[in-house]
């Protein structure tokens, strides 16, 4: 009986023999990474209640009607890019040691972006599917049948990865955002900690980002919105009209297959987000039937030519420096939670902060997050991390389930891999 090889575990089309290929490959490992990012999107925002379908794909109806499968389509690509991201930096992490003629600089760095790409991925697979798969080689015959990691594990190789990535990264990108760098990590570091619950930590890593005086907020919210790689971009993936990834644009403008929830478009409009309101625009034209005519502008690069897609920004570290602030009962003062979110609404020209007491600042931080980062791909992932995702979401939509705070395992993933079979998410 004949047996083809499956399509997906091919013979490496990456090539590391010599210096010449140390740059092609760099460019591989981004690449790589590229393909997550339009589906950090769709996770944080489509599973929450930041959109309404509008259009006829099956997938992203399941995502509308809060009714997700194990088949559904952008669950498997999300699955599949962060293991292409994985294999990539462990091709790297394998190769790399052997090959003469690299500068120590150039090696170090390599070295140092493979650790933090693949420590990312980790990191938003872990919190976007559990208990995940942990490859730490390219060795096929060992990742054909490999089972679940406990995200404690997990979550421990992510900070080995930081850690390493933090020690051998230079201060600042030569080529700004579009590449890693210390400060990158810092955000990085930021956000872990943060989900961590390691308050401490997650102020700490959040000021040295703000501190660090390479990066200011825009005065103007809409330039957010509409330019790419501004002043308080950090880390960025860069597309542009040719290349963008099949994909937002066409999601959000081109097709409107999806829209902005009832709920976002109402939040939006409030005095609490002021200018934030310029993420999404109305055109009367569109309102029709179940469509409520509004259209997210982010992304929008048919109209405003705004294709990238921001990993992390400043604004993102001045929320979490408030939350940890707030969660370690520092809500007011000059170094205080409110402090913080008074720089954002100022910035928004929105209504001002006017709660003093715990429970309400972490309220307004959590409303400040939507306002702020709405389509950066955060809502989904910051509800179920605060616990909130039950009493939003069963608000939101009479389908909402608990077992959606975790994405299925991919159905097809599971049929090819014994070391799954038998291990699915609770409730699908």
């Amino acid at each position: 009986m004949l047996e083809p090889t499956p399509y997906d575990i091919r013979i490496d089309d990456l090539a590391l023999s010599r210096a010449a290929d140390v740059p092609l490959v760099r460019i591989g490992l981004y690449s790589a990474f590229r393909t997550m990012t339009s589906s950090i999107v769709i996770a944080g925002d489509f599973t929450a209640d930041n959109i309404k379908h509008n259009g006829t794909f099956a997938s992203y109806q399941e995502f509308g009607t809060k009714q997700i499968t194990s088949t559904n389509t952008d669950v498997a690509n999300y699955w599949g890019s962060i293991y292409r991201t994985v294999y990539v930096a462990n091709f790297i992490l394998e190769r790399l040691p052997a090959v003469t003629g690299v500068t120590e600089a150039n090696r170090k760095q390599l070295t140092a972006e493979a650790r933090f790409l693949r420590g990312f991925a980790n990191f938003m697979g872990t919190y976007t599917y559990g208990d995940i798969p942990l490859p730490t080689t390219t060795d096929q015959s060992t990742n054909r049948n490999i089972g679940r990691t406990a995200r404690a594990t997990v979550l421990a190789s992510v900070l080995a990865d930081y850690q390493a990535a933090l020690a051998d990264l230079p201060d600042d990108s030569s080529t700004g955002a579009a590449y890693l760098s210390k400060r990158v990590v810092q955000a990085a570091l930021a956000r872990f900690y943060l989900y961590q619950k390691n308050w401490a930590e997650a102020e700490r890593y959040a000021t040295l980002v703000i501190s660090s005086g390479k990066f200011s907020l825009v005065p103007d919210y809409n330039t957010v919105v509409i330019q790419n790689f501004t002043s308080e971009s950090i880390f960025e993936v860069g597309y542009t009209q040719n290349d963008d990834p099949a994909t937002l644009n066409t999601l959000f403008v081109s097709r409107r297959e999806v829209i902005p929830s009832d709920q976002l478009v109402a939040v939006l409009n409030s005095a609490e987000s002021g200018a934030r309101v310029a993420t999404i625009t109305f055109n009367v034209q569109q309102q029709q039937g179940n469509d409520n005519g509004w259209t997210v502008r982010k992304y929008g690069i048919a109209i405003e030519n705004n294709a990238n897609i921001v990993v992390f920004r400043l604004a993102e570290m001045y929320l979490i420096r408030a939350e940890a602030r707030a969660q370690q009962g520092n809500q007011i003062g000059a170094n205080g939670a409110v402090a913080d979110l008074t720089i954002l609404r100022n910035r928004a020209k929105a209504s001002a902060v006017t709660v003093t007491n715990q429970a309400d600042v972490l309220l307004a931080i959590e409303r400040e997050r939507q306002y702020e980062l709405a389509f950066e791909g955060h809502r989904w992932y910051d509800l179920v991390r605060t616990g909130r995702a039950q009493a939003v979401m069963a608000a939101f939509s009479p389908n909402w389930n608990s077992r959606y705070e975790l994405w299925p395992i991919p159905q097809s993933e599971i049929l090819r891999n014994p070391g799954l079979q038998g291990a699915q998410n609770p409730g699908y």
